[in-house]
């Protein structure tokens, strides 16, 4: 999948928005190509995405809307950072983190392209280990 419009010499042009469903929300792919991903995850209040991390994907986030606990290990023990709208946060590569909704959330996230890059430590929703969406 890319963001580059079939039929186009220039690459340049709509591109398809894809919503992808998640356990804790969904996430909505506005921009994907083999350079970078643009997306905007939608947390339902009281979910929470996996503890993970990645191995080469670059990410910074931007709290769109809500109120979110966003923790991050520091050392050896993962902790609070305290994040409110407007804010951002980049994660570096091998950098252990979890968002968890206090309300409903938007966060825009921007990265580079490696969607399938995460190694997922704890998960509520039984997608340890794994990769898969």
């Amino acid at each position: 999948m890319t963001g580059i419009p079939e039929g186009t010499e220039t690459g340049s042009g709509r591109v398809t928005v894809i919503t992808v469903p998640k356990p804790w929300g969904h996430e909505i792919i506005w921009a994907h190509t083999d350079r970078y991903l643009g997306k905007v995850l939608h947390i339902n209040a009281g979910h929470a995405l996996s503890v993970q991390y990645h191995d080469r994907k670059d990410e910074t986030v931007h709290l769109l809307s809500g109120e979110l606990i966003y923790r991050v290990k520091l050392g050896d023990v993962l902790k609070d950072v305290h994040l409110t709208r407007g804010e951002s946060f980049r994660i570096a590569p091998g950098t252990v983190h979890q968002i968890e909704a206090v309300t409903d959330c938007d966060v825009l996230e921007a990265s580079t392209a490696e969607m399938d890059d995460v190694v997922r430590l704890e998960d509520r929703y039984g997608r340890e280990g794994t990769s898969a969406p």
